[in-house]
């Protein structure tokens, strides 16, 4: 059998493409909106995807939503999340998160592989197009937070400064360098550092000062050219204090100081004692005493005052415990 003319296909042609174009609008009614604004966070070792809740319309069926990686390495093929494939299952789900936090170094995200991030909204047989977040790394985009438990202890003129890193790095990646900005309340900051330790001592600092500081990281990459630099922690302040010479010298001029003073104060009590030894006697000197017989008849004016006064004032006879007879010769 010989084919139809070319011309006689034409007609053909023009009306299956015509039944394409006219089915389209209802493929786009049956189609749900694309998420909104979906976002990786990266903060330390957080690594969450986001993105805003898909309305349904008149469809009172719950929504559920598919995300799908891929790393640069591996092309065009695009891999569901689910445990099978990692350690998170964000297959069918209702929630509007996807959190790839690890909690090991063996789970997760290689820290140096480029890594995408898809994202569409399904409802049995209606879905959403693909909504794709940039290419991240996780060391070359993470925001590294302050240092955390951070502990100063005041040493002689100085302060010792301890904490713990933002988050664990592999060490074969990359690592940590700390910088310490401190100073003396009121006085112009100082910044001391990169230390490569998570224990940093401040010296040549004054004696009994307070001081101020704030501690930040920075994350670099030990194969990559990595440079992230970190938020400063909370300040701290804490007191320096003195050494065993400063603290003798401290005690001897207390003791010279306070024999001083009391010198001082002795030697002021003794010329007031002086200049005014007339007036200060006068003050302590004690009032006169009524006699015993006046305080009685001022009591009782009924009473013989005046017999008992003058019996009082009656000589009394003497009393002798022996007698002497003494004579002297008589002139002739």
């Amino acid at each position: 059998m010989r084919p139809p003319p070319p011309l006689l296909l034409l007609p053909l042609l023009l009306q299956l493409g015509g039944r394409g174009v006219a089915a389209s609008p209802a493929a786009s009614l049956s189609q749900l909106p694309a998420p909104q604004n979906a976002r990786i966070h990266l903060y330390n070792a957080q690594q969450v995807l986001s993105w805003e809740p898909v309305s349904p319309g008149n469809d009172t069926r719950p929504v559920v939503y598919q995300v799908q990686f891929k790393y640069f390495s591996s092309g065009s093929e695009w891999y569901n999340v689910d445990e099978t494939k990692l350690w998170v299952n964000c297959t069918k789900i209702i929630s509007t998160v996807c959190n790839f936090t690890p909690n090991s170094f063996s789970k997760g995200f290689a820290p140096l592989f480029n890594v995408s991030l898809r994202v569409r909204a399904e409802l049995e047989e209606r879905v959403s197009d693909w909504v794709t977040v940039p290419w991240f790394q996780h060391y070359r985009n993470v925001t590294v937070g302050p240092p955390e438990n951070i502990w100063v202890t005041p040493g002689e003129g100085s302060l010792i400064v301890r904490f713990s890193p933002p988050f664990k790095v592999d060490a074969s990646l990359a690592t940590f360098w700390y910088y310490v900005h401190y100073w003396e309340r009121a006085g112009n900051p100082q910044v001391k550092g990169p230390f490569g330790r998570n224990s940093i001592v401040l010296n040549d600092l004054k004696p009994l000062r307070v001081y101020c500081l704030q501690v930040k990281a920075e994350l670099s990459g030990t194969r990559l050219d990595i440079s992230r630099v970190g938020r400063l922690s909370n300040i701290t302040c804490q007191e320096t204090t003195v050494d065993a010479s400063t603290k003798l010298q401290q005690i001897i001029l207390i003791a010279v100081g306070t024999f001083l003073l009391l010198s001082v104060l002795a030697g002021g009590c003794l010329f007031l004692v002086l200049k005014y030894r007339s007036l200060i006697k006068y003050w302590f000197q004690s009032p006169p005493n009524i006699p015993l017989q006046i305080e009685e008849y001022l009591k009782d004016p009924a009473l013989p005052i005046l017999e008992a006064l003058d019996k009082d004032s009656l000589p009394k006879d003497d009393a002798w415990d022996s007698v002497s007879i003494v004579s002297s010769p008589e002139k002739e």
